[in-house]
Parts: C-alpha cells; structure tokens; sequence
C-alpha cells in the first residue's frame, strides 16, 4: 500500500536492531485497583542499572512510558519529574528512548468514551514533546507511540470489563475514541517537531476456525482483518473524518506472543512447539511478510518474551525468524524484548511472570537476577544477527 514512499525518509532511526522494554503500564486493573508497573518492578530505583546491563547485548534502543496517570493528576497541570530522570540517565548512558505516551492507563478523571478525552490527550502529547525537545538534542530522533495496542486496550475495556471504561459490548467505540485522540495527539507534536516519528504498535494475531462451517470461517477471518483497523483508521483508509494520513502509519511495530494465535470457536491457543506445526499456525516470519505486503512500511518487532521454562526456546525461534527476514531483504529494524526485566500480574501482583531476561524474586527489595538460559539466548540472537545482516549486505 505504502511502499513507494517509505524510502523517502531515513528508513532506520534506531540506535540498535536488539531492544528493551520495560513495563510501563499505570492503569486500572480488572478490580479497579491503579497499578504501576514502572514501580512496581523497581525501574524507577534501578533505572541506571537497568541500562547499564544492556550493553552486554548490544542494546542501544529502550521503551519506555510517560505513565500519563501519574504525570497529570490534576487537569492540564503536569508533573515531569520522573520523565525528566528516564532522559537525564538514557542521555549519560547513551541509551535512545522510544515513548509511549499512554501505554494503557489514562488519569482518574478520564476514559476514552469522556467528552473531553481527546482534547486532553493532544495537550499532553504536545507538553511531552516541549519537554522532551528541551533536553533532547535536536539531532536525535524523537520516536513515539501515543497509544500502545489500542485493539487490545479497546477491548479489555470495552468489551470484557478488565479495565476502564469497564464495558461490555463497546469495543468499537472505545476504539473510535482511542484513535480520535491519537490522531489529534499526533497532529499537535508534528506542529512543535515535524521530524517526530510515530511507531504504532499493535498486537500481531492469527486467528482460525476448526470447523467446516462457512460462517464459522467467515467469523473468524473478520477478526483476523479487525486486527489492522488501528493502521486502517492512522492512515486514513478508513474513519477519514479522524483525519488520518499515510505517513502516519510511519513505523509499523508488532507485538507478538506465544499466545497470540488461537481457535475462534474455543480459544485454544495454537501449540508453538509442535513439530511439525499445527496445520494452521503461522511462523513470526509469514505474517510479518504478510504485514509488508500490505503496508510496505519499516517493521520492528515491538515486544515478544515467553514466560517461564521456555523463553529460551522462545528467543531463539523468534532469532530465526528475524533473521530469515533480514536475509530476504525485509526491512525488519528491530526486536524488543518485553519486557527486559521482570514483571508482576496486573491484576494479582503477588505473581510473577518471569518472562524476561532478569528476573524478580524478592518483592522486597526487587533486585535483579539474571536468567542464564535467556541471557545465552540473547547473546546468541545478538551474534546471528550480525552474521545476517552481513550476509544481506554481501
């Protein structure tokens, strides 16, 4: 659709093609209850820490999150501090920040389907910015997610009641709602920096039917297409009153997990490891073929992890899979493993997921233990891809 003109600007902005994310999410959780996550892991006392130990992976390039809940607690007034703390200790250590804007919460006062939601979030989206440009050379790119995963947020919150606006049935309109304000959120930061690049993330989903019946097919093929209305509605395809455009479907980033194929009809999530495959899984590297196909657009994987025994096996599947990409000269720019340290549950966070690369044990003082298994895969991922990217160029 797009790629004819993706070559018009520089293609890869990001300091390395290995990532870190580290969770940021702030919202309400399925009992109503206000997590913070960036807290919660202790990211806010090992921030420096935490950066120091990419440099063993060659990481470069970090998401992170504003956590708009905790940067605006009273209406248009905000509280930069901790924002200011992530680019102070990101520029000594020379790490670069991609921003999520709102990962998932929204402040107390606020939903999506609130009158005034998007004309809040534009504000904020245009102080950040201000922000970030008065400390952050102008040299440096300045990358951004306003909104992260709104086909996932839009239905915990509308249709599932696991976070606000805790509804059932209004899945499209708290996804109308989302992009009404991304979109008027990227309007006001290309007004202060129009080299801003904006990074979409998205769940990156296959969804199939185990019946014989052709509206079961049709069914679940729908939810397969749904999963691109975000792109659809950013680049104005679709909902062309939201005043979408093309390049704002500038950088096109997936986020991608073990459970993210699955049966329509009972939710089973298609097995990974079966050898051969399930007859309807889907490698990482079909569909992010097929993402390319149908935008043309640059593409990072924008979170994957595994939790538990098998992260190891995990990294070195989706290892492959980047670098049978790379080869085949897709502009795949990077993989971020989220996240980098360890994560409790959202909505019981006495558990923890043990997903990533360090892990958390003592809830206490939150100090980190580095995986060995995932730790070998990691490197063993860092070393292959520059084997890839050498045999490309060759």
């Amino acid at each position: 659709m797009y790629r004819e003109c993706f070559l018009d600007k520089k293609i890869d902005p990001f300091n390395s093609f290995l990532m870190a994310g580290f969770e940021c999410a702030d919202h309400q959780n399925a009992f109503g209850d206000r997590v913070d996550l960036y807290r919660a892991s202790g990211h806010d006392i090992y921030l420096a820490n935490d950066y120091e130990q990419l440099s063993r992976f060659h990481i470069k390039t970090v998401r992170e999150g504003i956590r708009w809940s905790s940067v605006e607690t009273i209406p248009y007034q905000y509280d930069w501090t901790e924002v200011e703390n992530i680019i102070r200790v990101s520029q000594e250590k020379g790490i670069q920040v991609i921003w999520d804007i709102c990962h998932f919460g929204y402040p107390d006062d606020l939903t999506p389907l609130h009158p005034m939601f998007a004309r809040r979030f534009s504000h904020l989206c245009s102080e950040f910015v201000k922000k970030a440009r008065s400390i952050v050379p102008i040299n440096q790119p300045l990358i951004v997610t306003p909104i992260n995963e709104v086909s996932f947020i839009s239905w915990l919150g509308g249709d599932v009641r696991g976070t606000s606006p805790y509804c059932i049935g209004q899945g499209w309109e708290v996804k109308y709602a989302l992009m009404k304000a991304y979109i008027e959120g990227i309007e006001m930061m290309k007004l202060i920096d129009p080299s801003l690049r904006i990074m979409v993330t998205e769940p990156l989903v296959n969804i199939v039917s185990n019946s014989q019946d052709p509206l079961d097919i049709l069914k679940a093929n729908k939810k397969n297409i749904e999963q691109f209305q975000v792109h659809d509605i950013l680049s104005g395809a679709i909902c062309p009153e939201l005043r979408g455009k093309p390049e704002y479907l500038d950088l096109i980033g997936v986020n991608y997990y073990y459970n993210n194929q699955w049966i329509n009809e009972t939710h089973e999530v298609l097995p990974w490891t079966d050898n051969p495959p399930h007859p309807t899984y889907k490698s990482l590297q079909t569909q992010i073929e097929n993402v390319f196909v149908k935008y043309g657009r640059p593409i990072i994987i924008s979170e994957t992890s595994h939790p538990g025994d098998d992260r190891k096996k995990w990294i070195e599947s989706v290892a492959t899979d980047c670098c049978r990409l790379l080869q085949s000269g897709i502009p795949l720019l990077g993989c971020c493993i989220y996240p980098f340290i360890d994560r409790p549950d959202w909505d019981n966070l006495s558990h923890w997921h043990h997903s990533g690369i360090y892990d958390i044990y003592d809830p206490i003082t939150l100090s980190r233990e580095i995986n060995v298994d995932a730790q070998q895969a990691l490197k063993n991922f860092s070393n292959a891809l520059r084997l890839s990217v050498s045999v490309h160029h060759k």
